[in-house]
């Protein structure tokens, strides 16, 4: 089986991922545009949710209107830069239940560790939501989705700003049935595991740290 990566090639998206690699955006400038770029992400990972009908009064007739059907959305947050994408998704789906995963890359193995861990009750019957802005070598992704899958979501997705090929590869090896939404596969990943061109570390960046 092999996984399914769809790319957000919508004009808005590009545009504002243009501006937030570029070396010259300051924090304040970065913060934004991962929240405008977040809630336009939303739209794409929520378009398969299922709807059902409800009766309805308009102020003119009753009617037959969708609704989201079964539980909401659990947007799942790997701690610390998934909080920017959180932020962004929230003002689409403010309802949305939200979970957290502590997970930090060891700089000397790249390897994960997880720190923290807390998730809604009834898993079953919600869709996950994952986010994270950079799939460099995937371990951490990877780990954290293992992690989840733990508590028996519905379904999980996974959203990144920015994937490299090999993070891609590596993740989809452990998890081909979770598909992954970015806007863009870059080139490859350095020595160090950054992704190349990217747009640096992501957590620094919004949090104005090195």
């Amino acid at each position: 089986m092999t996984g399914h990566v769809e790319v957000i090639d919508h004009p808005l998206v590009q545009h504002k991922l243009t501006l937030m690699r570029k070396s010259d955006t300051g924090t304040s400038r970065f913060r934004m545009l991962l929240q405008e770029i977040s809630m336009l992400l939303a739209y794409e990972v929520t378009r398969d949710l299922k709807v059902t009908q409800e009766d309805i009064e308009t102020p003119l007739q009753a009617m037959s209107a969708p609704v989201l059907d079964g539980k909401k959305v659990v947007l799942i947050s790997i701690l610390r830069a998934g909080g920017g994408i959180l932020d962004g998704m929230l003002k689409i789906l403010p309802s949305a239940r939200v979970g957290h995963i502590g997970m930090y890359r060891d700089p000397n193995t790249l390897e994960p560790v997880e720190y923290y861990f807390k998730v809604p009750s009834e898993m079953a019957r919600r869709d996950a939501v994952v986010m994270d802005p950079m799939l460099a070598t995937g371990n951490s992704a990877a780990a954290a989705v293992q992690r989840l899958k733990q508590a028996q979501p519905k379904s999980i997705k996974f959203v990144c700003l920015l994937a490299a090929p090999e993070g891609v590869r590596a993740f989809h090896e452990q998890h081909p049935d979770v598909p992954i939404y970015t806007p863009a596969v870059d080139e490859r990943l350095n020595e160090k595991g950054y992704i190349l061109p990217g747009l640096g570390d992501a957590g620094d960046r919004m949090f104005g740290t090195s």
